[in-house]
């Protein structure tokens, strides 16, 4: 049986002062699977910030929901800071929330990451991105993987809440 534990902190903290602001968070996902509408869902009230999120693992998926650039997004695998961005600004506007948080990566060494594991993530606010980071990790197993990613999404994310005016 696997055991999803959430950092509770951070997202108590997202939900603190995502509901304070009257303000709202939609998350598009590839490599995470998920997970990540999996722990904004966990959330008290969740219903009063969280409108919901997609998981689109094709390049198709991406272009026709997202509206990520399918030249970009085939030469780069749809691996890269911009399709993260494109992602995180597609899905705010598509959900119509303030917030919106792009993940893309790889979770399992193939042969177009060069059996490397990493992640981008890109996080907007009212139409433009405030963020953006490539993430690297060594581990080999995909769910703790796709956890780290999440894990650091949320407390990347919650810091810049607490330091956003």
């Amino acid at each position: 049986m696997i055991d999803l534990k959430f950092p509770d902190g951070l997202i108590e903290n997202i939900r603190q002062v995502l509901i304070a602001n009257n303000e709202s968070i939609a998350v598009a996902e590839s490599v995470s699977s998920g997970l990540l509408q999996t722990a904004l869902s966990t959330a008290t009230e969740a219903l009063k910030f969280f409108e919901g999120g997609i998981t689109t693992y094709s390049i198709e998926q991406k272009c026709v929901h997202l509206n990520v650039d399918k030249g970009h997004a085939t030469a780069t695998n749809a691996v890269s800071d911009r399709v993260a961005s494109e992602m995180a600004l597609g899905v705010s506007k598509l959900f119509r929330t303030n917030w919106g948080i792009g993940v893309t990566g790889y979770a399992t060494p193939v042969p177009e990451s060069e059996f490397k594991l990493f992640a981008f993530i890109a996080i907007s606010h009212n139409n433009h991105v405030v963020f953006s980071k490539k993430l690297e990790t060594g581990n080999h197993e995909p769910l703790s993987i796709q956890l780290f990613y999440v894990d650091e999404v949320l407390a990347t994310f919650s810091k810049i809440l607490s330091d956003h005016p």
